[in-house]
């Protein structure tokens, strides 16, 4: 039996890196030394878009190349491969402006990056939960 890839294991679909911030659900005694690990799916894909979110709220960041190139640096990753196919996915360009409180346009933002990160594809449900969460506490 194949190994699912690590942020699946990890329960974090965006495969986002330790740090000092700290998201809910998010399981404080990692034993992955460079990811974060989350209870369920659902709360890591919901830490997708609250970081998401962070990047429009702190640096003004709302477009897919935007978001992409401070999320996926040049330094360890594709970034431009990666945008590409973001963007592709989404059927958007990397430059159009997106609103972060939009299901319609987030939700298959982070499904793709979820494919970029893992490989396969993104589970609706669980995406879909972790959106529900995410808006739970950020409204317009």
């Amino acid at each position: 039996m194949a190994r699912y890839p690590r942020g699946l294991r990890n329960c974090n679909p965006g495969n986002i890196r330790r740090s000092g911030t700290v998201y809910k659900g998010e399981v404080l005694n990692s034993t992955d030394s460079a990811f974060k690990q989350f209870r369920d799916m659902a709360h890591g894909y919901r830490a997708v878009f609250v970081l998401l979110h962070y990047y429009k709220a702190r640096y003004g960041l709302n477009t897919i190349r935007g978001m992409i190139n401070r999320y996926a640096p040049s330094v360890e990753n594709n970034t431009s491969a990666y945008i590409k196919a973001v963007s592709d996915a989404v059927g958007i360009t990397p430059d159009t402006p997106v609103d972060v409180l939009d299901a319609n346009t987030m939700v298959p933002i982070v499904c793709a990056i979820s494919k970029v990160e893992n490989g396969v594809q993104a589970n609706i449900d669980d995406v879909l939960a972790g959106w529900n969460l995410y808006r739970a506490d950020f409204k317009k």
